[in-house]
């Protein structure tokens, strides 16, 4: 009987469960910053490029 209550009144396995919870929160909130930031990053590097790609061209006449 004693093992029981023991057994009951054990919350190491619902702390767990949290801190495992907790982690996956985190995580898809990495993610989806990573994600946002790399798409704004990738359309920045895109205008330098369309921006340099302008740039060297020859002027007429040389």
């Amino acid at each position: 009987m004693k093992t029981l209550v023991r057994f009951a009144k054990c919350e190491s396995g619902a702390t767990a469960i949290e801190y495992g919870l907790i982690a996956a929160l985190i995580s898809v909130a990495i993610i989806s910053v990573v994600t946002s930031v790399g798409n704004s990053l990738s359309q920045t590097f895109q205008k330098v490029n369309t921006g340099l790609s302008g740039a060297g061209a020859a002027p007429a006449g040389d």
